[in-house]
């Protein structure tokens, strides 16, 4: 019998949360869908984009990685490996302001998660437009892998999720 993985697992476990949210609860619209199996690196990676329903300028990603080393680790039982995955989370917004609004992101991404690390603004626009509408993404990655042990704190994680987004949402005015 199939036996599923930490991966698997977990990412059922987010699907249900956001597809939940999305059809049941009409708080999100899901926009984006990733199940992908690398076959190069022979590695798992799984990543759902949303947006809060009725609003259009910012939009938040959940991606979860398991590497080859991580999931044989797992469906070979090696001692002293404990099966995990890691967690990544993406919010995109527009912006016009990039000195002002990006200070403002760090601000908002400060005093919602309280994060070990400084989360990455990375900012794109397109060359030759006149005014220039900037792209920002901003990346929370975290210091640890993530297993089952965590599987509780999806919901806690989606919450702050949505309160990252309204508070985003109203920084890119």
């Amino acid at each position: 019998m199939f036996d599923p993985t930490v991966f698997e697992n977990l990412k059922v476990a987010f699907e249900n949360q956001l597809y939940d949210l999305d059809t049941l609860d009409r708080k999100i619209d899901i926009i984006n869908r990733i199940d992908r199996l690398e076959l190069a690196v022979m590695s798992r990676e799984f990543a759902l984009q949303f947006k809060l329903a009725e609003r259009f300028t910012v939009s938040a990603e959940i991606q979860l990685t398991a590497s080859l080393k991580e999931l044989a680790a797992e469906i070979l039982e090696l001692k002293g490996e404990t099966p995990s995955c890691a967690l990544r989370l993406r919010f995109y917004m527009k912006m016009h302001d990039i000195d002002g609004q990006c200070k403002q992101v760090e601000q908002i991404m400060q005093r919602i998660w309280e994060p070990d690390t400084i989360p990455t603004q990375t900012i794109s626009y397109v060359y030759g437009t006149e005014t220039p509408i900037y792209s920002n993404v901003i990346e929370l990655s975290f210091n640890r892998k993530i297993s089952e042990d965590q599987m509780d704190d999806i919901p806690e994680l989606i919450k702050h999720m949505l309160q990252t987004l309204m508070k985003l949402d109203e920084a890119a005015g």
